[in-house]
């Protein structure tokens, strides 16, 4: 290759440093034709998913069953049932535990032999006891006949010294002689005394042996089996105190902790409604009893005990319980849970509120089971259908809820639904 010919090829292979630079623009992500390109084409989308048969992934919630309580609550504390009369029933007598009589529920009166101890010898010593009153009374009995038969005597005497058949010495024989049948028969009374307060005790020793219920109420815990040595403070070993447990059920009330900052909103009389976690259903009607005037430095708490205005059966000690402190009392129709959802669930359509109602594949929500209308409210179902657009009446806000009109708890209904939702389209819940 000649060297004109190389020169020229290097001179095409040179960069221009001259030419001036290419003009950048703003990145594609940047411009607003490309969002509003994107949100067309999103839109579009989601118009061709639910007319080919493709679920629009949404957000599912369901119509819940909520209580008007929730919107006079001024203050919700947690806390558990205690009964006020609670006692764990013990022998204040040593011994084996030989009779057992109650088992755990079971309903007993006050004064009722629950449990007894071993008791024969103590049996055999109020027996004994009760001889030596006898006993007592029968030498009283004797000196009595020698009182009298000593003052018929005195009398004679007399007669008799007045006459002066017989000397005044005789006289006072038989003066001495009432006189020391006199003092006999105090002795005895006395003896008699001591024998009625030996066999009381005895009484009392035999009686401790019966363990007997302090109260009337309910049979909680068997804390011995017979054969178990029982001691008043079980302070030796392999030994037992309590008996059983029990507790009057007629004085079961709510311990709820309450912040100090808040109690300034608790009033004692002040109205209240407690719900057991054990029956989520079961409403029932309380007032604040009193507040325990000694704050909890550790939690900042103050104890305040709620007792129940009305009672159901099934309420037991120690059960966790929710209490809801109101302005005011309720009403017979505040009582009653309504339908209610949450408030992202409704839209306005044509001046109008409307909530998309999730159906069934080919049925409509409202002829979803009954029975499985709670637990649709509780968990949020995961599959989809096809959503009607269904005017509702919007009513007062039940705390997070708000209360709605016709829809039955356990609707399933779209939440924050997209705007180019359409009546009749196909969704599916997101993950």
């Amino acid at each position: 290759m000649s060297e004109g010919k190389a020169g020229d090829t290097l001179a095409k292979l040179a960069i221009d440093r001259s030419a001036a630079p290419a003009r950048r623009g703003r990145p594609l992500w940047k411009r607003a034709w490309f969002w509003l390109l994107l949100g067309a084409l999103g839109a579009a989308a989601a118009v061709v998913a639910s007319l080919s048969g493709r679920p629009v992934p949404v957000e599912i919630g369901a119509v819940v069953a909520a209580y008007p309580s929730q919107s006079l609550a001024v203050l919700n504390a947690t806390g558990r049932v205690v009964a006020a009369r609670r006692a764990s029933v013990s022998s204040k007598a040593t011994g084996r535990l030989e009779w057992l009589g109650v088992q755990e529920g079971q309903r007993v009166t006050e004064g009722e032999v629950i449990a007894r101890l071993e008791n024969r010898d103590v049996a055999a010593a109020r027996d004994q006891a009760a001889a030596g009153v006898k006993a007592a009374e029968a030498n009283l009995a004797q000196g009595q006949a020698e009182l009298a038969d000593a003052e018929v005597a005195l009398k004679r005497a007399r007669d008799l010294a007045q006459k002066e058949f017989v000397s005044g010495a005789s006289v006072d024989t038989a003066e001495a002689r009432f006189n020391k049948a006199a003092a006999a028969i105090r002795t005895l009374q006395a003896q008699i005394g001591v024998a009625q307060a030996n066999y009381r005790a005895a009484v009392v020793n035999f009686d401790q042996t019966l363990i007997r219920a302090p109260f009337a109420g309910i049979v909680l815990t068997k804390n011995a089996n017979v054969g178990d040595i029982l001691t008043p403070f079980s302070s030796a070993s392999g030994t037992t105190g309590a008996v059983v447990t029990m507790a009057d059920m007629l004085t079961l009330e709510v311990e709820a902790d309450v912040s100090e900052a808040s109690i300034a909103r608790i009033l004692v009389g002040q109205p209240a409604e407690i719900q057991l976690d054990a029956f989520a259903d079961l409403r029932l009607a309380g007032s604040v009893s009193r507040v325990v005037p000694t704050v909890d430095r550790a939690k900042a708490t103050l104890l305040v005990k709620v007792k129940f205005d009305e009672t159901d059966p099934r309420v037991l000690p120690d059960m966790s319980a929710k209490v809801a402190f109101l302005s005011r009392r309720l009403e017979a129709a505040e009582r009653n849970p309504v339908p209610a959802l949450r408030p992202e669930a409704i839209v306005k359509a044509d001046g109008r509120d409307v909530v998309f109602v999730v159906q069934g594949a080919g049925a409509a929500a409202k002829d979803a089971a009954q029975e499985a209308a709670k637990e649709a409210a509780k968990e949020a179902p995961k599959t989809g259908g096809r959503v009607a657009r269904t005017p509702v009446t919007v009513g007062a806000r039940l705390g997070d809820l708000v209360r709605v009109q016709p829809l039955p708890p356990g609707t399933r209904v779209v939440v924050n639904p997209p705007r180019d939702l359409a009546d009749g389209a196909l969704v599916a819940a997101s993950r």
